[in-house]
């Protein structure tokens, strides 16, 4: 059924009433994604800037079966943000058998893939298309309760636009995307995604072209998208991800003792191919048999490996146990409460990324906010090495060949044993601009000036005249 947009008046009188955003937040703490951080700031800003915030999320119960939770993550964010967990939950990560229908138990790949054309028919993304319509109104029924002035929604899953269109649609809401690592974008391979006349592209190009902001966490996905859609390059924004002050250590490294050794350290998900952990592995094991320093230092992996059922039964696993006779050891996630006591603990890091142009990472800003020297395993064309160029304790992108690697490590041990306290401050204070409330405070207070008029009644959102159905 065809719909025309017109501007609808305003639910309440806002003289005097704080602002409301809802904020559609997969990924919100307690989940222990690398998204949450992000999420988190975005949320107490808005707080701290007046707004009321109320996220929209999954329930804890679906984040149990795939990344985990990190209570501790949930311990710095704002009281004043009320948060709506939605049960939804990924039916593929369900391990009970019990609770198998008798076509998954004969027929798993089948079952599996009649899941993933349903999924695709109500919102074409794999997984989380199915989620579209319980989200939809989630939204509309947050707005009936407490009349929002602004929606902003955090792509992925994509299949937030379909609710952020939605309230649009019915209410004339003014909107944002935070699109991250965008979606037409392919950022891994680089290029383009999907088509703009393909399902996918017209739900993008339709949501994008109402929105009043277009957030991206860094220069080479903007440039993509402004200029994929050259009328909204002007909306389109580098909002980076940052850093948390409070996960580092209060004294930028530590001093290292040669007698004993140096510590390693990764951390973040291991969510790279096997090959690329073989080649990072072989070039410490080629580093500890030329160096005789490296051969007395260790090597700790942190963090989620894999997701759903699969986090602990992988290759990845086999790999680091391989290792451990080349002082290679796996510790599993450390809670946000610990990451600085864990940094500390450490000499020198190495940030192991997949990707290239296209991908930051946000452990990238916390790696350079340490102090410590820091090994790049990841492309050499990479958004990383953008933000690390002129940290002094850097050893330089030099690719995945393990012998360059194997010299990387015993660059960055040679640095970490002549590392002055001057030399760390000085990393220290050229990673500060990243500080997550520098990066998103400015963000957030942007956006918020943008739709203030309307918030402060003023005038009503001017929409667009359209006969387009509500799905392309």
């Amino acid at each position: 059924m065809n719909k025309r947009l017109v501007p609808l008046p305003r639910s309440r009188d806002h003289a005097g009433a704080r602002p409301h955003v809802i904020y559609l937040a997969i990924g919100f703490p307690p989940a222990a994604k690398s998204c949450a951080y992000r999420m988190r700031e975005t949320a107490n800003q808005f707080c701290e800037q007046g707004w009321d915030v109320t996220v929209i999320t999954i329930c804890q119960e679906a984040w149990e079966r795939e990344y985990g939770l990190d209570h501790t993550l949930s311990e710095r964010v704002d009281p004043r943000v009320k948060v709506v967990e939605l049960p939804l939950i990924r039916e593929d990560l369900e391990t009970d058998i019990r609770a198998f229908s008798e076509e998954r138990s004969l027929d798993p790949p089948g079952w599996i893939s009649a899941l993933r054309k349903r999924e695709q028919k109500v919102f074409p993304e794999p997984v989380f298309g199915g989620w579209r319509y319980e989200l939809e109104k989630a939204v509309l029924r947050v707005h009936r309760e407490h009349p929002a002035d602004l929606l902003l929604t955090s792509c992925a899953p994509y299949v937030n636009l379909a609710a952020t269109w939605k309230l649009w649609e019915e209410y004339q809401v003014p909107y944002a995307v935070d699109f991250r690592d965008g979606w037409s974008l392919d950022v891994i391979g680089g290029g383009e995604a999907f088509t703009r006349d393909s399902v996918s592209g017209r739900w993008e190009s339709k949501v994008l072209d109402h929105a009043t902001a277009v957030w991206c966490v860094n220069d080479p996905i903007a440039d993509f998208y402004r200029q994929r859609y050259p009328q909204l390059a002007d909306r389109v924004q580098v909002v980076r991800n940052g850093y948390d002050e409070d996960s580092l250590p209060a004294i930028a490294g530590r001093a290292a003792d040669p007698s004993a050794g140096l510590t390693f350290g990764y951390l973040g998900s291991v969510n790279f191919t096997p090959a690329f952990l073989e080649a990072v592995l072989d070039g410490w094991r080629i580093a500890r048999r030329d160096d005789p320093l490296l051969a007395r230092s260790r090597f700790e992996v942190r963090g989620h490996i894999g997701a759903g059922a699969a986090r602990e039964a992988n290759r990845h696993m086999d790999l680091l146990k391989e290792a451990a006779a080349d002082g290679v050891s796996f510790g599993g996630p450390v809670p946000k409460a610990e990451l600085a006591a864990t940094y500390g603990s450490w000499d020198a890091l190495v940030l192991m990324l997949v990707g290239g142009r296209f991908v930051t990472s946000g452990k990238v800003y916390e790696f350079m906010a340490t102090g410590l020297p820091v090994v790049s395993a990841h492309d050499v064309d990479h958004d990383a090495s953008n933000v690390l160029a002129g940290h002094p304790l850097w050893t330089g992108a030099v690719g995945l060949d393990p012998h360059r690697l194997a010299n990387s490590f015993a660059e960055a041990a040679r640095m970490a044993v002549k590392a002055t306290d001057a030399d760390r401050a000085a990393a220290r204070e050229l990673a500060r601009r990243f500080a997550r409330p520098a990066v998103l405070a400015p963000a957030v207070r942007h956006l918020a000036e943008l739709v203030r008029p309307a918030a402060a009644g003023a005038s009503a959102p001017t929409a667009t005249a359209s006969t387009g159905d509500s799905r392309p």
